[in-house]
């Protein structure tokens, strides 16, 4: 190592406490909702894995949902967690409409969770300031100074 050399610090390092597990819980199932949303818009309608994957995809926005009522804390509210209303509103609602017929309805409201839910809310969680903004602009590991 040369002398400007520095050892690496976890991302932690930069707020001085790791993420609570939440944080983690969150990412992941919004990660895995992304990639099976995607695969699930590219597929055949109305099938039995449709089905089947579609209650898979619901299940993890619902964690997405709900997981995020703890970040940063329990019950503080700002303004990304419209997101969180759009998805608590949105998934009954689609599950109302192809129950009840309407598969357009249903394709509709999916498509604006996931591009409202997971697109749009996402690339809000990589601005500056915010943990996977800080991650993403800084690294996963940064040199202390």
């Amino acid at each position: 190592m040369g002398d400007n050399a520095r050892p690496l610090a976890p991302a932690s390092a930069m707020t001085g406490s790791p993420p609570p597990l939440v944080v983690y819980v969150h990412f992941i199932a919004a990660l895995a909702a992304l990639v099976i949303g995607a695969w699930q818009l590219a597929r055949p309608k109305g099938t039995g894995s449709h089905k089947a994957i579609g209650w898979v995809w619901i299940a993890l926005m619902m964690t997405v949902a709900i997981s995020s009522l703890w970040i940063p804390r329990f019950l503080h509210f700002t303004w990304i967690h419209l997101f969180t209303l759009l998805t608590l509103v949105g998934i009954p609602r689609a599950l109302w409409n192809i129950r009840h017929g309407d598969a357009a309805g249903h394709a509709r409201a999916m498509k604006g969770l996931y591009i409202g839910g997971l697109i749009i809310a996402g690339a809000f969680t990589l601005a500056p300031g915010r943990l996977l903004g800080g991650w993403l602009w800084h690294g996963a590991w940064r040199v202390p100074y």
